[in-house]
């Protein structure tokens, strides 16, 4: 079984529902999601005048290898009207493979560990919230070392449940 680390994100739409509704299909289609971090609201990063984002830090225990996995990741954002039309612009759904075991992987169409997620607060803040001592196999840092040493100043918040 291989231990797997995504981030899905969403600034589009109902956010709270796409977050929702990826983490089913993901438990339908590439195997069992077995800690979920709280979801975050986060300032966009890239396109800055953008609608904030919800972001969700997820432990997924997988048999797919990281390419079956990244296909079945780009069919479930295709499902729920992701459209690929500007880098980092809106998006219903966004889900990165942060980690894939500790295996690191270079491929044209997958580089893991995510590559810029140690630059990326919304990344590394839920993310400690279920793995903060998990160890960056290239850095060789944990996560809570790499968000404590971040320079991202946008903000990340915890989303609280209505009153």
């Amino acid at each position: 079984m291989n231990s797997v680390y995504l981030l899905t994100g969403s600034n589009e739409g109902d956010r709270l529902q796409q977050l929702n509704t990826c983490c089913e299909q993901l438990n339908l289609l590439a195997g069992t999601v077995v800690e979920a971090s709280k979801i975050y609201e986060t300032a966009a990063w890239g396109i800055e005048d953008l609608p904030p984002h919800y972001n969700q830090a997820l432990h997924l225990h997988t048999t797919l290898s990281p390419l079956v996995l990244l296909d079945v990741i780009q069919d479930i954002e295709n499902a729920l009207g992701r459209k690929r039309a500007v880098r980092w612009g809106l998006r219903t759904i966004d889900i990165d493979i942060i980690y894939y075991n500790k295996d690191i992987v270079e491929l044209p169409d997958l580089i893991i560990p995510h590559p810029l997620m140690q630059e990326r607060n919304f990344v590394l803040a839920p993310l400690c919230e279920i793995a903060e001592d998990f160890i960056h196999p290239v850095l060789m840092k944990s996560n809570k070392e790499l968000l404590v040493h971040s320079k991202d100043m946008l903000a990340v918040s915890p989303l609280l449940p209505k009153a």
